[in-house]
């Protein structure tokens, strides 16, 4: 099992007339590439793993939002570590599975 959970929702800043989305599709993309087990939401995404692994994760996603070309990004994140190693997404979702 995992050390922690950690749930993202990323908001960079865009252009006027510039849509989000791309830039919360390459957010998922680094996510993806990363390995980690995550849920995508449709206010959130949430990341499984070792807490050091996590945080990196968040960092290349910030800094690829600046190269994208937005000027700042607001990272909203929900963070739970388990000393004892025993944090899963699927743990979270047994009373629930399909989120119902």
């Amino acid at each position: 099992m995992a050390q922690a959970l950690l749930s993202i929702q990323i908001l960079p800043r865009v252009n006027p007339g510039e849509e989000v989305i791309p830039y919360v599709d390459r957010a998922i993309e680094i996510i993806k590439a990363s390995g980690v087990p995550y849920l995508v939401g449709p206010l959130e995404t949430t990341l499984e793993g070792d807490l050091d692994t996590l945080i990196a994760i968040v960092k290349r996603m910030n800094d690829a939002m600046f190269e994208m070309g937005s000027p700042s990004v607001l990272s909203q994140i929900k963070l739970v570590v388990n000393k004892a190693g025993e944090a899963s997404i699927s743990k979270q979702l047994i009373k629930y599975p399909n989120g119902k």
